[in-house]
């Protein structure tokens, strides 16, 4: 989930790189076609009850979504808003904190199962540590039906540490079951590999490794060119007693591992951070040929250590962040790259109007790349698809788009996976009760869409 702690660097991050309405940001590949071939939902007031022995505590979410972060018990009492809203004009979305259960939400990384359904991860439930030490950690083996709409959960794995693999303190510390909770992971992507799951942890941030059963193996502090990377949430690190001095991060917030990518063979596994790295002699965000770049690591699974290789991905617009990464084959990959707004610029706002039934800043830059991972340390960029303009002939959206197109204009569009020689699947992390990307004022649901996409996939 976008955190909730970036609100005004997301709304700074709108004001600075957001195009101009009517003005496509300058791409340096070639754009494929996208036509629709599926559209599943799942609806945004989806829940789960947490296992028998988790704690009490756990029965209820979202007690700390308050604007001033004091619990509240009374459920469906804070009323959720987008937060790309004005603050002269929230959008609200219908939806309210706190939740009888645990919501079903924030999709943040696809993997196939092998048999038509597909590993998706919750991330860290409300967007902050601060809000989210009730909010439980999930995989969900989910089934889309395309022809009638809809997605089924198969399966439903919460992440626990009863071997206290962690080595900090979690929330549910003095409990026997040890489940966590986004107060202690923010995990947003996944790679199973044999009997394990590979998680990508944006607070650290940190590889974690799970079995099957959700209970955690093994812990991995995250290393770029020898040197441990650090974001503010890292357990380690304390607010400064004064301001001023160096900075003892290098990562931003929320800008951990979003996306994880992993060889045909599962023995490398490839984390990419969401945002770049912080070059303290530059005194600025890391650049190669005036772009900035986000890192791909590689780390092997056999030998369980990071290799010390990595790959420099260029981001079309400084500012934008990934989604998500998956493999095609030994060399290429798909990567989501996209802008921090949302909505569609035909319901934008008029100047000087800042909502609640428009959008300030519609979403300018949704789009999947066909990546190559070079010799050179580089990743280069083969072609793309505009998850903005998406064909739509035989009319199989169930919701948004209209006379045979179809657009997908979330903030965080944040999965991704291959499925055949034609197709692949992108979802939406929707934020929940937080985003308003397909009507000013409704919550999102979770959606999967069905991409026939051959020319990009053949691309070279």
């Amino acid at each position: 989930m976008t955190s909730i702690v970036r609100t005004l660097a997301s709304a700074l991050a709108i004001a600075i790189f957001a195009a101009p309405a009517g003005i496509a940001p300058a791409l340096a590949d070639d754009t494929f076609p996208a036509t629709l071939a599926g559209h599943a939902v799942l609806p945004a007031a989806t829940f789960v009850a947490p296992p028998a022995d988790a704690p009490a505590d756990l029965a209820i979410s979202g007690k700390y979504t308050a604007p001033d972060a004091r619990r509240v018990d009374a459920v469906g009492s804070v009323p959720g808003s987008s937060f790309l809203s004005s603050k002269d004009a929230p959008r609200l979305t219908g939806m309210a904190t706190p939740f009888d259960g645990q919501p079903v939400q924030g999709f943040s990384g696809i993997k196939p199962a092998g048999d038509g359904s597909y590993w998706v991860i919750q991330d860290n439930g409300f967007g902050a540590k601060a809000n989210s030490p009730d909010a439980m950690l999930i995989v969900h083996r989910l089934r889309p039906d395309w022809d009638a709409g809809s997605v089924t959960i198969e399966e439903t794995i919460f992440l626990s540490d009863p071997d206290k693999v962690l080595p900090y303190r979690i929330a549910t510390e003095s409990s026997d079951s040890r489940y966590l909770t986004g107060a202690d992971l923010d995990v947003e992507s996944i790679q199973p590999v044999g009997d394990s799951f590979f998680v990508g942890d944006e607070f650290g941030p940190f590889l974690v490794e799970f079995g099957r059963d959700g209970r955690a193996k093994a812990f991995h502090e995250t290393m770029v060119d020898g040197v441990a990377v650090r974001s503010p949430d890292h357990p380690a690190l304390t607010t400064p007693a004064v301001p001023g001095g160096k900075l003892a991060f290098t990562v931003r917030r929320s800008r951990g591992f979003e996306g994880i990518a992993a060889s045909p063979d599962g023995r490398f596994l490839y984390p990419l951070l969401e945002g770049p790295l912080w070059v303290e002699a530059a005194g600025a965000w890391e650049t190669v040929d005036g772009k900035e770049v986000l890192r791909v690591l590689e780390f092997d699974v056999e030998k369980a250590a990071w290799t010390g290789r990595s790959w420099t991905y260029p981001l079309d617009v400084a500012g934008n962040n990934i989604g998500d990464f998956n493999m095609i084959d030994e060399k290429t990959a798909l990567v989501i790259e996209r802008d921090n707004n949302e909505g569609i610029a035909a319901r934008a706002c008029a100047e000087g109007d800042k909502g609640p039934d428009c959008f300030v800043a519609p979403a300018a830059f949704k789009r999947v790349f066909k990546i190559e991972l070079t010799d050179d340390g580089k990743a280069r960029k083969i072609g793309s698809i505009d998850l903005l303009k998406i064909a739509d002939p035989e009319g199989k959206a169930r919701q948004g788009g209209s006379e045979g197109s179809f657009d997908f204009p979330f903030v965080t569009i944040e999965d991704v996976a291959v499925v055949d020689e034609r197709h692949i699947i992108v979802g939406n992390d929707n934020n929940l009760p937080f985003s308003a990307g397909r009507e000013p004022q409704k919550q999102d649901d979770n959606e999967l869409i069905l991409l026939a996409v051959p020319e990009l996939l053949s691309a070279k």
